[in-house]
């Protein structure tokens, strides 16, 4: 994306280089998708804060228009994460999905328009007695609550002891995410409980059958993206290409299983760009 163009990172494993392979290829046959916070933009004490990384934009702009399709998958709203990435009317991002709520929800950049199904139940009642939980299991703890509509998180990073709150937390909220038909997802410093039967990786399924695709980027940062790792793998097992990517995690799940460790939002931006670069024979 420039006179001296970042050099594309060599994945570490053999699928990796297969999956990137692909993409080189057949760049109009692949999807690059990607998680929101700690891939796009970086983690920080109020989620409320969080900004796609000032390069992320620009290399996606640079290298969507080489592929099938750019999609966003992320726990957030899609209307909230559309606002902190920036992605509304920006000129190269009109083909840009972004999926909120694990799929539940879609923005389309071509309408500019949120598609969510009705509330589920269990999600007001189980927040109509979470301040209970919260006293009876982290009282004097700075815990702080996100509402998600759609569901909500409880964050602990900015408690007095992050680590004491999130493990003390962690079994009374899946006691009341059962309570009410709900799943509890556990993330770095956060538990949010949300509805049954969506996850990252039916989302990525769903749409890269969409899309009509056989080839996947899929970056993420926490233990919410193991199921598109588990998706992008089983991709792979029915012969299509993939290649993992995690951004900046101390998830050893995650480590583990990319064919790309990068350091960061501002790594994973760089890597987008050097892609288009790439496929732009730059």
């Amino acid at each position: 994306m420039g006179s001296n163009p970042t050099p594309l990172p060599r994945p570490e494993t053999e699928a990796g280089a297969e999956g990137l392979a692909a993409v080189l290829a057949t760049p109009a046959e692949a999807v690059v998708a990607l998680d929101f916070d700690g891939t796009l933009a970086d983690i920080v004490a109020d989620p409320e804060q969080a900004r796609a990384h000032p390069a992320a934009v620009p290399a996606l702009v640079a290298l969507a228009p080489h592929l099938a399709s750019v999609v966003v998958i992320t726990g957030r709203p899609a209307a909230v994460a559309v606002e902190y990435g920036g992605f509304a009317g920006v000129a190269g991002l009109e083909r840009l999905v972004v999926l909120g709520h694990y799929g539940a929800e879609r923005w389309d950049a071509s309408t500019g328009t949120v598609h969510a199904p009705p509330p589920h139940p269990g999600v007001s009642a189980a927040r109509a007695e979470l301040p209970a939980v919260l006293e009876r299991f982290a009282p004097d703890q700075d815990v702080w609550t996100e509402d998600k509509g759609q569901a909500f998180a409880v964050h602990t990073r900015r408690a007095g002891d992050p680590e004491g709150a999130f493990a003390a937390l962690r079994a009374p909220l899946r006691d009341l995410a059962t309570r009410h038909e709900l799943v509890l997802e556990p993330g770095r410093m956060v538990l949010e409980l949300r509805p049954p039967g969506m996850d990252k990786g039916v989302a990525l399924t769903a749409y890269l059958q969409e899309a009509g695709a056989r080839t996947v980027v899929y970056a993420g940062d926490d233990l919410g993206d193991l199921s598109a790792f588990d998706a992008v793998a089983s991709l792979r097992g029915s012969g299509g290409a993939g290649l993992l990517v995690s951004s900046g995690t101390t998830v050893p799940e995650l480590t583990a299983r990319a064919d790309l460790n990068l350091a960061g939002p501002g790594a994973v931006a760089d890597f987008l760009g050097a892609l288009a670069d790439t496929l732009a024979g730059g």
